[in-house]
């Protein structure tokens, strides 16, 4: 890419639920209202259609920022792949990642419950490096809520949400609340109300602090190549 491009693709993960679509749809629309005169597109990295590869192929020349919290295997692996199977012709960002985590902490200040302890809930991969990160924004989220926050996984990784909720009650917690870390709606936050948890936060969804983020991603490639 040798000048600024006006194309722009939110690699997304899809979901078959209508909500979580709608949220994905709203969060793009809201990205393409910061960036006028910018063509702003949804790239599903999984379960829909069109694929991020075919919407590669449509878009041309664009800037690709994965719309995921940690670099799991769609970010590692299957949005570059994308890139690539697509003609190469895009620019990919960093991930979203911890960056957002005001965002955790206002839809957990929405439940109105004043937890002992918080499980900070995500995916989980069988790969190291997600829990890693999740770990390490577990413990950013701790100092900017000043209570003690414990990772917990809805797949793959260990603990459990539901052992990490269970976990922080036997050593005394009497009010644990579980923080998504997901970005919308889907099956996998949909079981955190299954962790037995006092408070259960919605994902972080439609929020200023991700549209800014997915922004400033493109942005800092303009100006890069301006």
């Amino acid at each position: 890419m040798t000048e600024p491009t006006r194309r722009l693709v939110v690699a997304l993960h899809g979901t078959r639920l209508p909500e979580g679509q709608a949220a994905c749809v709203a969060l793009v629309n809201a990205v393409a209202a910061r960036l006028p005169g910018v063509d702003v597109r949804v790239g599903w990295a999984d379960l829909l259609t069109p694929t991020l590869t075919d919407t590669l192929r449509a878009v041309g020349e664009c800037v690709v920022v994965p719309g995921f919290l940690t670099t799991g295997y769609h970010v590692s692996y299957d949005v570059p792949k994308a890139i690539r199977d697509a003609g190469g012709r895009a620019v990919l960002t960093p991930h979203v990642g911890e960056g957002i985590l005001g965002a955790v902490a206002e839809r957990l200040a929405e439940t109105g419950v004043e937890a002992d302890v918080v499980v900070l809930a995500a995916a989980g991969s069988k790969r190291p490096e997600p829990a890693v990160e999740v770990r390490a924004a577990a413990a950013k989220l701790s100092a900017l809520l000043g209570v003690s926050v414990t990772a917990g996984f809805v797949t793959a990784a260990e603990p459990s949400v539901r052992e990490a909720v269970a976990q922080a009650r036997e050593a005394g917690a009497r009010r644990v609340a579980i923080a998504s870390y997901f970005l919308n709606p889907g099956l996998l936050p949909a079981r955190l109300e299954q962790a037995d948890a006092d408070a259960v936060a919605r994902p972080i969804g439609l929020h200023p602090q991700l549209v800014d983020a997915i922004v400033q991603r493109f942005l800092a490639v303009q100006r890069q190549v301006a």
